[in-house]
């Protein structure tokens, strides 16, 4: 009776474990054929994330060009500041080598002003009573001489440059010591010889420098390069072009020379 009972449980266990792996088979196929209608039905969620995902991304794209091309034009403007810095400092450095070459006691300015009228050729400079500056002081740049104080307050001066149309002073040709006076015609990169007979030996390319007549200007200093020279048969006197040494247009530091005494006139 036993053994009975024992087979008949083995065959209920066998008969129920085939049906158990009848239904798994059965599950898995309609799991599988399941599984397009799962990822349809998912498909709006997917899209939906996926959407959100690329539109985050782009935003933070077009936020990080936005900032790149932002610190790009700093950049850029540092650049050019440490250009026009760097630029300085060559001019500065020429301006401080050349007063290696002076006899004269200097002073370094630093142009602050120009003249708002277009006919009056002056500069305000950052240097004054204060700093000994005194009126009738020549001003010379790296390169030859711009200009003399013609004002002069607390802390600041204002300088007539050697090409306005009311300035004049006494040059004399380098080459051979020929006297002439040299006045602005109110254009900065002309001045105009006067009273040059025709028969006089000046050419083009001459060295015009200060003569030192009537005391305001040290003798030496560069002025000028003759430009043109024109002889008319007809005339008495040649028309003499130069065009002057300094940089009028650009210097932005310049000297002030200790050569004559406070309150001294031409």
């Amino acid at each position: 009776m036993r053994v009975l009972l024992a087979v008949l449980l083995v065959g209920g266990l066998i008969i129920a474990d085939l049906r158990l792996n009848r239904l798994e088979s059965t599950r898995s196929l309609l799991d599988t054929a399941a599984t397009p209608i799962h990822w349809m039905a998912s498909l709006p969620s997917r899209l939906g994330e996926w959407g959100e995902t690329n539109m985050h991304s782009r935003a933070h794209l077009l936020e990080e060009n936005e900032r790149l091309r932002r610190e790009n034009l700093v950049l850029q403007g540092r650049s050019q500041q440490m250009s026009s810095l760097q630029a300085d400092n060559t001019r500065l450095r020429a301006l401080l080598n050349s007063t290696a070459l002076l006899r004269d006691d200097v002073l370094v300015a630093e142009l602050i002003g120009i003249s708002p009228d277009p006919v009056r050729h002056q500069l305000v400079l950052n240097k004054g009573e204060q700093d000994g500056v005194f009126v009738g002081q020549p001003l010379i740049d790296a390169d030859g001489l711009m200009g003399q104080v013609v004002e002069v307050s607390s802390g600041y001066s204002r300088a007539l440059l050697i090409t306005d149309a009311t300035h004049s002073l006494p040059v004399q040709v380098n080459r051979n010591g020929v006297r002439a006076i040299a006045e602005g015609t109110g254009s900065l990169g002309t001045l105009e010889i006067r009273h040059v007979s025709a028969t006089t030996d000046i050419r083009e390319g001459d060295l015009l420098v200060t003569s030192g007549l009537g005391g305001r200007f040290p003798v030496g200093y560069p002025v000028a390069e003759v430009s043109l020279v024109e002889r008319d048969p007809g005339q008495a006197f040649a028309r003499v072009i130069a065009r002057p040494s300094a940089a009028l247009d650009r210097s932005r530091h310049v000297l002030l020379v200790f050569t004559s005494a406070p309150g001294q006139e031409d």
